[in-house]
């Protein structure tokens, strides 16, 4: 292999009997050209983390929110897309290809599909639209100093008082808990229960008197993930999904929601573009070459899996993708890293990367989840 062998990245895919059909792609394609300026996608070529900066998040989803496609897999009754899962997977495609901010946000990925799955009407009213308008940012309150990867042993007390309960405790490693309005955590309601027995699931404003957030400096400078304290901190019995002691059901539901959305084809896509561009070396280039086949495979995975066609329960299969694509993203900033000289936008994806084989349940767990639901001993 002498390196002159010419290599570029598909074309954002979609299926060509489906519904994600061309006209379906011209459509995109043709708002995407006109609604991306050169100063959002500049941020999307920035973004190293989870998501892109907090103003072109802002500008982006009002763009996608004024042509009703910021929430892709919601319901249509819900203000959502209803789009098939070829549709939702050509978007993000397509989005990759061109650069556009990264929205990693919780309330319409997580727990946005969580409250029209499981929330009461009045839930679903006073929740869904303000996660669409962005007037609510959601954070994820489940890790503890003790309670990690083994997410039943957490211990933030909630106490019932009345109609309220009083949270003390702490969360860690919450991402963008700094910015958030509202974080949805896993509590202990029952002071004797062990494992995951005796939670509640809580929807909690993160301007109740008595909630600290500290920010957690990662090796690159950047601060995405916090520790957040919660002394005496008051929040509704109401303000919960699902029945006071049966948290755990909420929390497997929500977190096969999230698995299956962290890392997709379009984050693969867009770091296998951003090694590219910093690499002429010939064997690096050969094996991103080969890191992009197994993202084709990928994803093609993914819309098995959102067809339910992998043979196993939507918890599994969610452990299926996150293990996988996590892997994979790792696999190609590793990739990209040994091509790149230093300084360079890879060398910070690298380093942004590391956390995603531990992030929503470590790589071991999910080997062992998938383990269980094909039969191994």
């Amino acid at each position: 292999m002498d390196g002159s062998f010419p290599f570029a990245l598909p074309e954002a895919a979609c299926a060509p009997d489906g519904a994600a059909d061309a006209a379906f792609r011209a459509e995109i394609d043709a708002f995407l050209d006109s609604a991306l300026t050169e100063d959002l996608r500049a941020a999307g070529r920035a973004t190293t983390g989870l998501k892109s900066a907090a103003w072109a998040c802002t500008a982006w989803r009002e763009k996608l929110q004024a042509r009703g496609w910021y929430a892709p897999a919601w319901p249509k009754v819900h203000g959502g897309s209803a789009w098939s899962a070829e549709q939702r997977i050509c978007f993000e495609n397509a989005c990759a290809a061109r650069d556009a901010p990264v929205l990693m946000n919780s309330g319409v990925r997580t727990i946005g599909p969580l409250i029209i799955e499981a929330g009461t009407p009045a839930q679903q009213a006073r929740y869904l639209p303000a996660i669409l308008k962005g007037e609510h940012e959601w954070c994820q309150g489940f890790s503890e100093p003790q309670a990690g990867s083994d997410l039943s042993a957490l211990s933030l007390k909630a106490e019932r008082d009345g109609d309220d309960f009083i949270l003390t405790g702490s969360k860690l490693w919450t991402s963008f808990a700094a910015h958030a309005t509202h974080m949805f955590l896993l509590a202990r309601c029952e002071p004797e229960s062990k494992g995951n027995k005796g939670l509640v699931f809580l929807l909690v404003e993160m301007d109740r008197p008595g909630i600290e957030v500290r920010p957690i400096e990662f090796i690159d400078g950047d601060s995405e993930t916090n520790e957040v304290f919660f002394n005496g901190v008051r929040t509704p019995v109401a303000d919960r999904i699902g029945e006071v002691g049966e948290g755990w059901k909420a929390a497997k539901t929500l977190m096969a929601i999230a698995r299956g959305n962290n890392t997709t084809t379009g984050a693969l896509r867009r770091a296998l573009r951003a090694a590219m561009r910093d690499t002429d070396d010939p064997d690096v280039r050969s094996r991103l070459a080969d890191l992009s086949r197994q993202v084709d495979e990928f994803e093609a995975l993914e819309a098995r899996a959102a067809g339910g066609q992998l043979g196993v329960a939507d918890a599994p299969a969610s452990s299926v993708l996150k293990l996988r694509a996590t892997e994979l993203h790792q696999a190609i900033t590793e990739a990209g890293l040994e091509g790149a000289p230093y300084g360079t936008f890879t060398q910070a994806k690298y380093l942004a990367t590391r956390a995603a084989t531990i992030y929503s349940g470590t790589s071991e767990v999910h080997r062992n989840i998938i383990a269980r639901a094909i039969g191994c001993p």
